[in-house]
Formats: C-alpha cells, sequence, structure tokens
C-alpha cells in the first residue's frame, strides 16, 4: 500500500502543466486524487512525476456560456453539487455530483478527474453522453473540442494524450419542456453504481418529442441506448396505460447492444436485468418532473 517513488511539482496555470507533462516520461496529472491515488498505493500506475493542478483557478468554476454551462475540469464534485447555475440549468448534473462517493470525496473529487480517469462505472460520465456534453482539452499543439461520447474508447483508455489536459466540459442549459432523472442502484450509497441510468425526455404537445438514455457501468464505456430511445420518440405522455406501454417497451430493450461486466456484485445476466428495471424507474422519474 506504498506508492513507488515519484517527484512532485505544482503547476501554476494549465500552460505550465503541459510543459512539466512534457519533460518526464510516465508524467501523470494530479487534482483531487481520488482515482489515481488509490492506483499508485497498488501500484498499478507508477508515474515518474506527479504535476499538480489542484489549485490551478482557470480549472475551476462554472459560468453562463450562452446555451450552455462551461463547467471548469476542476471543479469539486461538492460545489458542483450545490451550484446555482448548475441547479438552475442543468439540475441533472448537480443531482449526480451529489451522489458521488460519500463527502470527503465530494470535497475532494473533481469533474475533469471522473472524466479522465476513463472508468465505466463512474456516474457523471453517462450523464454527459446523456446530455450530448463536450469536453475542452489543451495541449502543445492548441485546444480542441470534442463530444463527450467520443471521449472514452474502453475501460481507462481515454482520448488524452501525455501531455494533454482537460481544461472545461459544456453542458447544455435543459429547457422546461425536459425531464431529468438519474437513478443509481448500489450495494451500499457510497459504492460504484452496480447500473445506473441517466434519462432526458422531452415534452411535446401531449408527447414524447425525444429522448436520450445513457447506461452507466454496462460496457467497458458510457453508452446510449438507441433501440429504448427509438421505442420512445413519438410515444404518447400522461395517457395512461399507453404511456405505461411505451415505457415498457423502451426499458425491455435497453439493454440491446451492451456488454455489462461480471464481477462480485453482479453478473451480466443480473446487469442487464437491472438495466432495464432501472430505466424504466428513470423514464417514469423524467416525465414526472
Amino acid at each position: 500500500m506504498i506508492p513507488a517513488p515519484f517527484d512532485y511539482e505544482r503547476a501554476g496555470s494549465v500552460d505550465e502543466a503541459i510543459e512539466l507533462l512534457g519533460s518526464r516520461e510516465e508524467a501523470k496529472l494530479l487534482a483531487g486524487g481520488h482515482s489515481l491515488l488509490p492506483l499508485m498505493k497498488l501500484r498499478f500506475s507508477r508515474p515518474s512525476l506527479l504535476v499538480d493542478i489542484g489549485r490551478v483557478d482557470e480549472l475551476s468554476g462554472v459560468s453562463d456560456a450562452g446555451d450552455r454551462l462551461a463547467i471548469g475540469a476542476g471543479t469539486r464534485h461538492h460545489d458542483l453539487n450545490n451550484d446555482p447555475l448548475v441547479q438552475e440549468h442543468c439540475p441533472i448534473v448537480s443531482w449526480t455530483a451529489g451522489l458521488i462517493g460519500d463527502p470527503q470525496v465530494r470535497h475532494r473529487g473533481t469533474i475533469g478527474g471522473s472524466i479522465a480517469h476513463g472508468d465505466p462505472a463512474s456516474d457523471l460520465p453517462a450523464v454527459l453522453v446523456a446530455l450530448d456534453a463536450e469536453l475542452v482539452i489543451r495541449g502543445p499543439d492548441g485546444e480542441r473540442t470534442m463530444p463527450a461520447v467520443d471521449f472514452c474508447s474502453g475501460v481507462f483508455d481515454v482520448a488524452l494524450g501525455l501531455q494533454d489536459v482537460l481544461t472545461e466540459v459544456r453542458v447544455p442549459k435543459l429547457g422546461p419542456d425536459v425531464g431529468w432523472s438519474y437513478l443509481k442502484l448500489a450495494r451500499r450509497a457510497q459504492d460504484w453504481a452496480m447500473v445506473a441510468v441517466a434519462a432526458l425526455v422531452t415534452r411535446s404537445n401531449g408527447t414524447i418529442g425525444d429522448a436520450r438514455i445513457a447506461l452507466t457501468n454496462m460496457g467497458p464505456v458510457p453508452m446510449r441506448a438507441p433501440a429504448a430511445e427509438q421505442r420512445l420518440a413519438g410515444a404518447p405522455r400522461d395517457a395512461g396505460s399507453d404511456t405505461e406501454y411505451a415505457l415498457s417497451e423502451a426499458a425491455a430493450v435497453a439493454d440491446q447492444g451492451t456488454d455489462p461486466p461480471g464481477d462480485v456484485t453482479a453478473s451480466p445476466e443480473f446487469r442487464r436485468e437491472l438495466a432495464r428495471v432501472v430505466t424504466k424507474r428513470a423514464l417514469e422519474e423524467a416525465l414526472s418532473r
């Protein structure tokens, strides 16, 4: 439980962090540390240099960017959970941040760290995929923006180069016609999700105009549920048995195309069943908001 020897540098800016990352092989960024430090203690990760970006002011905070909110990658989960702009304009992000770990984790962990770690059991990446969020990445060749859905390519495998820094997360503002839900099923409140579902439902003239559903821990990356989304498009809402039938039909195919893992908490088959059940509940909750 003791990390291998490493050097430590504190960056004063993103540009300095990029420079420090290029100064040494196997350099790693340190923000909240709740993903990296356990790996280092088990020696699954052995960085030669830690570049601390936890006090870089430009990476923290939430600002209004027109039809979107710009969230600094260094924003702590606790601050995200309590930020008035996020609570007003994108409450699913605020709500989900409040479900992560325990208070100690939420006061230290960051949204950027959760995303850059690439763990398919993390909560916020699936929410960002459902939101069609954008990620801003800065490296030695400048800045680029990419959809959140393209960021993860496998377990712990993300679209960051050796000198890249995730700097910002851009999420859309949700209008009053959009209902939302993030339901997480775990053995204990502070555990990783066995399965979780993010659901966004747009209400339009008595029907469901659009539905976006993303699944946590149902494959190597956060996954959309396109078959379920297609079943809901144009379905009636607030129509009693017709709406209930549409939700049931959508939930029944929520696990199509997924590849859930098997571990000590749940088998792949059990996760598939959980995904169907939780999807139904998440859609019901989204329609009720």
